[in-house]
């Protein structure tokens, strides 16, 4: 072979090598970054040579700072909903010896044991006994849950009042009270109560106030103490969820699980009274 056959030969490879590369650049560019490979890590788990970062903490502070801002804006609507509860129920909140009179006592349930008031369902029903005994209160309202057979709420309240002074023909039941929204429209809508104070734990008394004041009840409340154990403090925190459900049933105004004819057994105990 000559030597202008070579340098033909050599400069065919080369051009031949060239659109080797430059097709494999191309194709590169289309397909993406390859993969590198760590030990230990198979070829799936690799990660992507690239020029982003990951996903994480903002780099610059700028960012940050707007990162910071959006999490307390979060944390600020997460909270208005529970700030509404006790903005509503502010200068509504009484001790038994300092509420102020009223015909009705409504007192919210608060679970069974055997059958029986938990703990603090009982401290619950002791302040209303404590607001009648006092002539505070005319009639007790107890307000619960009764969707079951096996279960009675009201009826389990109205034996542990009677046993501890109130006549029964003072005591109404509303078997109804499914939650603390439905208590309260069904104490307006169904009992004709206009007016009355209200008794829960403390963690819950703020919702209750503001959810019958929401239902066109004028309602005063009586937070009874309880020991600090992990009950109190669960219930504490489900109060600023339940807030957000407060907030709107107050706003959408939805009807009771159950609502039903009207009851005269408030209206009832109060002309018992007055005869």
């Amino acid at each position: 072979m000559g030597t202008g056959a070579v340098a033909g030969v050599a400069k065919a490879e080369t051009q031949a090598a060239t659109q080797a590369e430059t097709q494999a650049e191309t194709q590169g560019e289309v397909q993406g970054p390859a993969p590198v490979v760590g030990p230990g890590r198979g070829a799936g788990a690799g990660r992507w040579r690239s020029g982003r970062s990951r996903v994480g903490w903002p780099r610059t502070v700028r960012a940050r700072r707007r990162a910071v801002r959006v999490v307390m804006g979060l944390c600020v609507l997460a909270l208005l909903p529970s700030t509404w509860t006790h903005v509503s129920a502010a200068g509504r909140l009484r001790t038994t010896a300092r509420a102020p009179a009223a015909e009705v006592a409504v007192v919210f349930g608060a679970g069974l044991w055997n059958g029986r008031p938990t703990p603090y369902l009982a401290n619950r029903l002791d302040a209303a006994v404590e607001l009648y005994r006092t002539g505070k209160v005319k009639v007790v309202l107890v307000t619960g849950d009764n969707s079951r057979r096996e279960y009675d709420e009201p009826d389990a309240m109205r034996t542990y009042l009677t046993a501890h002074g109130v006549p029964d023909g003072r005591v109404v039941s509303d078997y109804a009270g499914f939650d603390t929204w439905d208590s309260c429209v069904r104490a307006r809508e169904i009992f004709g109560v206009r007016r009355a104070v209200l008794v829960s734990q403390g963690f819950h008394i703020h919702r209750a106030v503001a959810l019958c004041q929401a239902a066109g009840v004028d309602a005063y409340g009586v937070g009874v103490d309880d020991a600090h154990d992990a009950t109190w403090y669960f219930g504490g925190a489900r109060e600023v969820f339940a807030a957000g459900k407060a907030a709107l049933d107050a706003v959408l105004r939805p009807d009771p699980t159950f609502l039903g004819p009207k009851e005269e057994g408030v209206s009832r105990a109060l002309g018992a009274l007055a005869d």
